[in-house]
This record gives C-alpha cells, sequence and structure tokens, in this order.
C-alpha cells in the first residue's frame, strides 16, 4: 500500500505556514476565491518548500491561474467552481506547455450518485478529484456529505476525500474504503480562526492518520 496523500487547505499565515510546513503532510492549499475568508490577498513573507503547492480558484479566468502559478511557484491547480469540459482542456493544453509539471485537481460536491457523473467530462485533464460537501457559498462547509454514496464512483481517477474532516474522524476514515481513495483535505475543523491552523490538533490527527490509514490507491 502506498502513502496516504494528506493536504492541508486554507493557508495564509507566514508563522502558521512555517509550523504546519514542519508537519507530515503533503500538500499545501492557498485560496484565491475573493469571497472566502482565508483568501491570500498579498503573497505571504514564507511559503513552503518541502511540500507541494496548490493554488484554490472559484470561476477564475486563466490569466488569473497562470499569474498565480508563477507568482507563487504552485504545483497544483484545485478548480472548485462551475468550470466547463472546455475549460479544463484548454488550462490543461497550456499548463502542458510549462517546463514543470503543474496538476489540476477538480472538485466536485457530491449530494447525490447522481452528481458523480460530472466527473465523466474532466477524467483526460486531471490528476485528482476532491470530493466535498455542497454548499451554496463555494467555501468549506465544515460538515460531512455521505461519503457512502462515492461507492457508486467507477472513474480511473484517483480521488482525494473533503469535507468537514475533524480530529474525531480517524475511526469513520478507517470505515470508509474505496479502491480509488488516495488521500485527505483538512481545513476548517483544524482552525484556531479562519486561515489559522492548530498546529497541535493537526498534529496529532496526522500522527493518528499515519498509523491507522493507508492509501488504497497503488
Amino acid at each position: 500500500m502506498s502513502r496516504l496523500i494528506i493536504k492541508v487547505c486554507g493557508m495564509r499565515e507566514a508563522e502558521n505556514i512555517k509550523e504546519i510546513e514542519s508537519l507530515d503532510i503533503d500538500l499545501m492549499g492557498f485560496i484565491f476565491y475573493e469571497k472566502s475568508s482565508r483568501k491570500v490577498s498579498s503573497k505571504p513573507s514564507y511559503l513552503p518548500k518541502r511540500i507541494s503547492r496548490v493554488g484554490v480558484f472559484v470561476d477564475a479566468e486563466i490569466k488569473e491561474i497562470i499569474s498565480k502559478v508563477k507568482a507563487f511557484d504552485l504545483n497544483y491547480i484545485q478548480l472548485h467552481g462551475k468550470e466547463t469540459k472546455e475549460f479544463c482542456q484548454k488550462l490543461f493544453e497550456i499548463l502542458s506547455s510549462f517546463e514543470k509539471k503543474v496538476g489540476i485537481i477538480k472538485a466536485i460536491s457530491v449530494a447525490e450518485e447522481k452528481d458523480l457523473s460530472l466527473t465523466q467530462n474532466f477524467e483526460p485533464f486531471i490528476d485528482y478529484f476532491l470530493f466535498d460537501t455542497p454548499t451554496l457559498s463555494r467555501g468549506g462547509s465544515g460538515k460531512h456529505f455521505n461519503w457512502e454514496v462515492l461507492k457508486a464512483y467507477k472513474g480511473k481517477t484517483p480521488f482525494l476525500l473533503s469535507g468537514g474532516i475533524g480530529p474525531e474522524d480517524i475511526p469513520l476514515l478507517q470505515c470508509f474504503h474505496h479502491e480509488s481513495l488516495v488521500g485527505i483535505d483538512l481545513n476548517s475543523r483544524f482552525e484556531t480562526s479562519p486561515g489559522v491552523k492548530n498546529k497541535g490538533l493537526l498534529s496529532d490527527f496526522i500522527s493518528q492518520a499515519r498509523l491507522n490509514l493507508k492509501r488504497q490507491v497503488k
């Protein structure tokens, strides 16, 4: 079994970024959505060097995305809006011309099995799906969705599980199995305030996750 991917999203403050980078995580997310309480308005004085940087966008123009890729030296783009297949294809083609690989993560809000049909539009152009709880605001809900719905997902693209995963959820995660699950996304349930993560809570959770959870795709 391979290593579980752990992503911590919604980072913004330089000192907090340094703290969380010291933990055993793989991806760190920076939100560039105007309406988010965790929006990165200006470039922090410190950015992670050891782990991959993910830029989170909601219905942004490609020009803006590419600008942030360059300014923040992003490793992944996470699309969290109503982006179309054509948009993703165009972005994929532009990013493919870069010397350094920049992957694409497409977030899909999941309430019912039929929501998973959207994945078919994007599979040729993305590296991971991120399955999340539906919200009206496009922001983090801090709530779970019904993970059992994901049993209907038969796509070939691996996914990260998101949506209100919190410090007490290791037993629930141990009970959830899917051959395409490769990682988890952590955000608001580990915060002291929007955009500021509690290192102690994350450290304890990650230690338990590394002991008890394993990535299910080889």
